[in-house]
């Protein structure tokens, strides 16, 4: 008979619950969420009620609703990068199965109880990971948060949100600062809700990218090849080519076929303390706005210009792009935010103090002249 384990996830308000017939899917929730979002361990008999995910590691049941889906009209979609057989009966279920992760998933009460079913264990806690983190998103979108694209760092409960597109320092500027004294809050979005007179702000957990020049460059490199060449590893989500790379030795960046997007290490969320010892922030008041540029061959200063918040710097859609809602789980919120929410969340955003900054390649430069904005919030 199988021994069922629990891990409860919260954030503010909003609250899920994974129980796993496997010890490995509820133990890497409570390792990939944290104390981002709360995550510990429940007894498994205490489940009764609110938002559920079920993991289940059963090669039947994934052969048998892979039949079902078969069997029935369904959509050929794609989610988290692979195909995805999706289906839904007259009673609002849904169901849908992933033949080449080895995945099935079942989501009832307007995706409020969703159960996910693999052949193995793996990609079964990837699954479950996410479709939690998606039913903690819905949450608290109804609820009136927004998510920003932004990476975010805490001095004294006040937060430096760092806004641009990909590849103008949003993640170099959060970096550099943890590595100093601040707490990393988040490297590529938050959460962020008017709260009285303040503009509360929550993290989204998620494995971060961090570019081998950026790794070395921050002086990052060694340890992150040490701790792989002793057994350790990197989120699997990781492209083998980076693996091969850093235990090479190879520092320099890498780039997809054909001079496409670069690939890049991807870094757990516990690792950023326990191998780069960069404390994590649960929660924060934002504080000011910095929109960061790189040019390798400037000094580091404030700069002149009239950049202000636009729709790039909210994410939008029902979810994310390789998350596509299919599952039911927002239920009709968008992936940033209600309009009215996100108006709001601007108004407020556009009233703090704003920095335009360029960095360029010296680290210590670049962290001391950052530093001092932090220390003035």
């Amino acid at each position: 008979m199988s021994t069922f384990t629990a891990t409860r996830l919260s954030a503010a308000d909003a609250s899920v619950t994974v129980l796993s017939n496997t010890s490995f899917v509820t133990d890497w929730a409570r390792r990939y969420f944290g104390t981002w979002w709360n995550a510990f361990e429940v007894p498994a008999n205490s489940v009764c009620a609110g938002p559920l995910v079920t993991a289940d590691l059963d090669e039947k049941t994934v052969t048998d609703l892979a039949t079902l889906v078969g069997a029935r009209h369904h959509d050929e979609v794609t989610y988290a990068k692979a195909r995805l057989a999706l289906t839904r009966d007259g009673t609002g279920v849904i169901t849908g199965v992933s033949p080449d992760e080895g995945l099935a998933y079942r989501s009832e009460r307007f995706g409020g109880r969703v159960t996910v079913v693999g052949r193995t264990v793996e990609p079964l806690a990837l699954a479950t990971a996410r479709i939690a983190r998606e039913m903690i998103r819905a949450a608290l979108l109804r609820d009136g948060w927004t998510l920003l694209h932004a990476s975010a760092v805490v001095r004294g409960g006040r937060a430096l949100l760092s806004f641009g597109d990909k590849g103008a320092g949003k993640t170099t500027t959060a970096l550099l600062l943890a590595s100093c004294g601040a707490q990393l809050l988040a490297n590529d979005r938050v959460f962020v809700k008017i709260v009285g007179d303040d503009l509360q702000v929550l993290p989204w957990p998620s494995a971060a990218a961090v570019g081998l020049g950026l790794l070395d460059a921050l002086g990052l490199y060694d340890v992150v090849r040490d701790r792989l060449k002793a057994g350790e590893r990197l989120h699997p989500t990781q492209h083998q080519d980076v693996t091969d790379a850093l235990l090479a030795g190879r520092r320099e960046p890498l780039w997809e076929p054909g001079g496409g997007r670069e690939r890049k290490v991807q870094v757990f969320p516990d690792q950023f303390s326990a191998w780069f010892g960069m404390e994590p922030a649960t929660s924060a008041c934002a504080a000011a706005l910095l929109f960061p540029r790189i040019d390798p061959a400037a000094a580091p200063t404030l700069v002149d210009g009239d950049r202000v918040l636009g729709d790039s710097d909210f994410m939008s859609g029902a979810t994310e792009d390789r998350y596509p809602d299919h599952f039911g789980l927002a239920r009709g919120v968008d992936g940033g935010g209600s309009p009215l929410a996100r108006s709001a969340v601007a108004g407020r955003l556009a009233a703090l103090p704003h920095h335009q900054v360029v960095l360029g390649h010296d680290v210590q430069a670049n962290t001391d002249f950052l530093s001092k904005i932090a220390e003035s919030l």
